[in-house]
């Protein structure tokens, strides 16, 4: 599959937020699940040129968000549809999302975060290269939750 990688518009944004829902445990992803997360999401100043809408045969399939923490460090923060989520399109978007992050950035590493309950995106992260760093409990969507830090080496 072809992705594309195109600044976030404020109608992508509000459709991500507004209409992508997740089910069961991972209900935890939908955007209104945490206010304050939404409310950045959707602030096109808090998103700036720093959040992208994945793109594959016209259809906006997933997002990605960067964070330059160092000259050589690069967090991100990225989701797929829902309807994309389970049937084994989650490597393939990661491996494309990392290829961007490299031709775009040029970092040393790639980090990001991911719930400790979500073991689908940690074996897909780990299939594409991420290794585990450490846990954390963080306050998030009105609770306290694990989390799991992730690093790829360029």
């Amino acid at each position: 599959m072809n992705y594309i990688f195109s600044v976030l518009t404020q109608e992508q944004a509000e459709k991500i937020a507004y209409s992508w829902r997740y089910e069961d445990e991972y209900s935890f992803y939908n955007m209104d699940s945490d206010l304050e997360d939404l409310k950045e999401f959707l602030n096109p100043e808090s998103r700036g040129d720093a959040a992208f809408a994945v793109s594959a045969d016209h259809e906006l399939i997933a997002f990605l968000t960067l964070n330059k923490t160092e000259d050589t460090i690069v967090e991100i923060g990225l989701g797929m549809e829902p309807d994309s989520t389970g049937i084994g399109r989650g490597l393939a978007f990661v491996n494309a999302a990392i290829e961007f992050v490299i031709a775009e950035l040029k970092p040393r590493k790639i980090t990001l975060s991911v719930a400790t309950f979500n073991r689908r995106a940690i074996n897909v992260y780990r299939k594409a290269g991420f290794e585990s760093v450490q846990t954390y409990m963080q306050n998030t969507n009105g609770k306290r939750y694990e989390f799991l830090k992730m690093i790829y080496i360029c």
